[in-house]
């Protein structure tokens, strides 16, 4: 027996523009930050993403939020001790509490400026009134250009994937 999903929520609060949440947050990789191999470990990138992401959602949600998942992250490129790290993150889509929020991850020459990818990765945040804690109501994203539309769209059929595969789970 499958189950059916209501129909979607209509927010009553007014949209907000991606925009208005867009997170850049610039780190230099350290000799503590980095791995035997002399590049910035897995995890202190991982830190870094969540972070730049909470920043966004709570721009956006303009309440305290929490990390409810990230998706797979792939990293694609290492970063030497040195390096210049740099993380851009953005709320593609926003539920009835929660948020997805986009970030990509690149190391920037110094010298030249030209940027690799390191990593990219997708995080859920639920949004938590300041006083009880619990999940609390987000305003409905405003997707302006064509980009912000597409990675909207994205954003929503990632959701209903990620709900369609949680609701098949076994419980128990």
């Amino acid at each position: 027996m499958s189950k059916k999903h209501p129909k979607p929520f209509v927010s009553s609060l007014r949209g907000r523009a991606v925009a208005d949440s867009k997170v850049e947050m610039t780190e230099i990789v350290f000799p503590t930050d980095a791995n035997p191999l002399g590049n910035v470990m897995g995890g202190r990138i991982m830190h870094w993403v969540d972070i730049c992401a909470a920043v966004a959602a709570g721009r956006h949600a303009r309440t305290p939020v929490v990390t409810a998942s990230v998706d797979k992250i792939d990293f694609v490129n290492p970063v030497p001790v040195g390096g210049v790290v740099v993380a851009r993150a953005s709320v593609n889509f926003a539920g009835r509490t929660s948020m997805e929020v986009g970030v990509k991850v690149w190391q920037e020459d110094r010298a030249t400026g030209e940027r690799k990818h390191v990593v990219s990765a997708y995080l859920t945040f639920v949004s938590l009134d300041p006083d009880t804690r619990k999940p609390r109501e987000v305003a409905p994203i405003v997707a302006k250009t064509a980009d912000e539309k597409r990675r909207y769209q994205e954003a929503r059929e990632r959701r209903d994937l990620r709900i369609k595969l949680r609701d098949a789970k076994p419980r128990g």
